[in-house]
């Protein structure tokens, strides 16, 4: 067989593929996400809560909280992993999972967050911030790599960022924006404080996990950083150990609006 027929050979099973199969990309977040596959955050009905303390005593990150201003149990979302202990050890089932994973602010607080929905014009959004692309230079400051595991997956057929006018570079001197994973380990601190720097201003960081938040279960360890607000300044914080890419593209575009 010659090679131009190889050729119409190999394109007409392309096209054969891709008729046979449906659109990938998802429509978020132009349209409201079907999350009802997602674990997302933990909620504490505090009318069934009887205030035993079961969940703070087993809690492994140490997000489940005591506020001593008015006797109730709350949750800081910044430390929390999403493991379900807390849901499972509850003797009252006062602790549900969610599917909200829409989590990310500007600061991390116990309260619960607002999960509002997202512009739906993003391109044209960015291109009034910035007057073009976004540019995101990603930074594991000592992760378990499963953070950048769901960074990667935003360039997937699934997610594809780029459509939003979202691309990832090699250097910071070329980024708008740092995506930061892991926890700040004491080798990283260095290499962190200098790639933020090397980002042109007006830049922004954007914190992704729980260890990059808090210091999830490694927080107070003589290794870490506990989040890496400790090293350098921290624009938005995106909760999750490790957070969905959907929830990762909530906080990016979150960003963008500090922008100003």
């Amino acid at each position: 067989m010659r090679n131009s027929e190889k050729i119409e050979v190999t394109m007409f099973k392309m096209l054969k593929k891709i008729i046979k199969y449906p659109r990938l990309t998802q429509d978020y977040p132009n349209k409201p996400l079907k999350s009802g596959m997602f674990i997302g955050k933990p909620e504490i009905d505090q009318t069934k809560c009887t205030l035993c303390e079961e969940c703070i005593s087993r809690c492994p990150s140490e997000a489940i909280i005591m506020d001593s201003s008015d006797h109730t149990i709350d949750i800081n979302y910044g430390s929390c992993i999403f493991c379900t202990l807390c849901e499972e050890v509850c003797p009252e089932g006062a602790i549900a999972m969610t599917d909200k994973i829409e989590l990310a602010e500007k600061e991390i607080r116990s309260s619960d967050q607002s999960n509002e929905l997202i512009e739906s014009q993003l391109q044209a959004k960015i291109k009034k911030v910035l007057g073009r692309s976004l540019a995101i230079r990603e930074v594991d400051s000592g992760s378990c790599n499963g953070c950048d595991y769901e960074i990667n997956a935003l360039n997937n057929s699934i997610n594809d960022i780029e459509r939003l006018g979202i691309h990832f570079v090699a250097s910071p001197r070329h980024a708008d924006m740092l995506l930061v994973t892991g926890c700040a380990v004491r080798n990283m601190e260095s290499a962190l404080i200098k790639t933020y720097e090397a980002v042109p201003d007006p830049k922004l960081v954007v914190a992704v996990g729980a260890c990059a938040c808090s210091g999830g279960i490694f927080k107070d360890s003589y290794a870490t950083s506990n989040g890496i607000g400790t090293v350098i300044p921290v624009d938005v914080c995106i909760p999750g150990c490790p957070p969905q890419p959907q929830a990762i593209l909530y906080g990016i575009l979150k960003a963008i609006d500090r922008i100003r």
